[in-house]
């Protein structure tokens, strides 16, 4: 090899800076013969035509990097979408009508399925790292044509019941409030935040030097949204009522800017009055069966097409016992201690230990990682868990769209996601709103089995609180 051909090699950090990984992960690459590479002397060198192969051949995409959007078409609603993970509301809102030009998205696997789905859109990073103005030129929305839609979900860990429940004081709470702080200073007519129930009860102090409260957090943005001129609504949904097949419960709080709320969801399915009988209380139609929805999207694909992670093998003794839609509880006696082991001593149902699911119902919530021994989500008649194609199929993905990542991060992108229909749900109420559409829910239709889910029954509690607090501090 002389000096004129060793020019069109490439070193092994030189590959690591174009693939956007580390020079070790690269070496690993070349040692595994996924990557063709030549010893020259002490260092391995990669011909370039080697690297298009390696991609091509396993199918890698390369995270992208920050980009304006690179289409010259602007929508009839502009709209901007923020904490975009795999794009589950985007593809929701563009289904009903609103489609985004911008999405910010920080995490590296999120942001290879963004690109590779929808190349054309502008995208961000780090919504820390960039002001109202320097999104909007990204966007590349002319000065004269306003926002009509943001919306979002911010980071719910921090609100999560599951995690420690930092609230506005975690560093991905603090990324909510610099959304606010885009939102108030762009001033769409409307605003979108989508999060976990536990945002409803997560404490944050009402005011400065003041101990923390339940609901405190959620009290805060409403009190931001409102000094920023938007009337709010809010309530717990479950996206089963809007034909996912899936029971997942879903604050939702939309904002308008201006004197008027925007009216609640309108519910299109409902839960069946009976297992015998598929008829609802208000006429809608009866939730959407897990059945249903690997009819309607997996068709005949191939057990060899799907991809998931195994079950640990100790626990598969049990799952081979168990039928579908049963659980630990439904195992042998003399082996339930077995299975469950000291986790028998905890309390409530322990539904999600070894939970087979059932075709004839909805699945449960889907989870970021479908082994977890709490939340288990077993396929409902093979010994295995649920595949990224089914929980493509469950949060429904059109079939086309790629997961980027390894199998486990794929599972994480579509756990987090928003289901679709229920981002249809919300772009169709917005739409009617635009347009001066007024949609009544059912009468009595109850969206959730929690109290004070709803704005006006929230604050209303939380007045009572502040007004106790004020007469006991006389």
């Amino acid at each position: 090899m002389n000096d004129q051909d060793l020019a069109k090699w490439l070193s092994v950090p030189e590959v690591a800076a174009q693939l956007k990984v580390s020079a070790q992960y690269v070496r690993q690459l070349i040692k595994s013969g996924k990557l063709k590479a030549e010893r020259k002397g002490t260092q391995w060198l990669i011909f370039p035509e080697d690297i298009k192969q390696y991609l091509k051949a396993y199918e890698v995409v390369i995270e992208p990097d920050d980009h304006p959007r690179l289409s010259s078409d602007l929508p009839e609603i502009v709209a901007l979408s923020f904490f975009s993970g795999a794009m589950g509301l985007d593809i929701g809102m563009a289904d009903g009508g609103i489609k985004a030009v911008l999405a910010c998205e920080y995490n590296r696997f999120c942001r290879m399925t963004i690109a590779q789905n929808n190349p054309d859109i502008a995208l961000i990073g780090d919504i820390n790292k960039y002001s109202a103005d320097e999104i909007l030129a990204f966007a590349q929305i002319p000065n004269n044509r306003k926002v009509d839609v943001i919306f979002g979900g911010p980071p719910c860990q921090a609100f999560s019941t599951a995690g420690a429940r930092k609230s506005l004081d975690d560093q991905r709470g603090n990324v909510f409030l610099k959304f606010l702080d885009i939102v108030s200073q762009i001033k769409p007519t409307y605003v979108v935040m989508e999060n976990v129930r536990g945002l409803l009860s997560a404490e944050y102090p009402l005011q400065d030097n003041e101990v923390p409260v339940k609901g405190g957090a959620l009290f805060k943005i409403l009190q931001k949204l409102n000094e920023a001129g938007y009337q709010v609504s809010f309530e717990l949904y479950n996206a089963a009522n809007f034909g996912a097949p899936q029971i997942r419960e879903r604050l939702v709080i939309i904002g308008k800017l201006g004197d008027s709320k925007v009216p609640y969801l309108y519910p299109t399915h409902e839960q069946a009055l009976s297992t015998d009988n598929q008829a609802t209380e208000h006429g809608l139609q009866p939730w959407k069966t897990l059945g249903e929805a690997f009819a309607e999207h997996l068709g005949n694909l191939d057990e060899r097409s799907h991809h998931y992670i195994e079950f640990p093998q100790k626990r598969l003794k049990f799952y081979s016992l168990l039928k579908e839609g049963q659980y630990w509880k439904d195992l042998p006696e003399e082996l339930q201690l077995e299975a469950m082991g000291n986790k028998i001593k905890l309390g409530g149902g322990k539904t999600g230990f070894f939970r087979r699911l059932s075709s004839s119902k909805p699945a449960p919530t889907l989870v970021t990682d479908p082994t977890m021994p709490a939340t288990d989500l077993c396929h409902p008649t093979k010994l295995r868990p649920l595949s990224v194609e089914e929980y493509k199929a469950i949060q429904e993905f059109p079939s086309n769209w790629k997961i980027c990542g390894p199998v486990k991060e794929q599972y994480r992108q579509l756990g987090n996601a928003v289901p679709i229909k229920l981002g249809q749900a919300i772009a169709k109420v917005i739409i009617n709103d635009m347009k001066g559409i007024v949609k009544d829910s059912p009468a009595n239709f109850k969206y959730s089995r929690y109290k004070n889910t709803d704005e006006q029954s929230f604050l209303h509690s939380m007045n009572k609180y502040i007004e106790k607090s004020k007469k006991e501090g006389l």
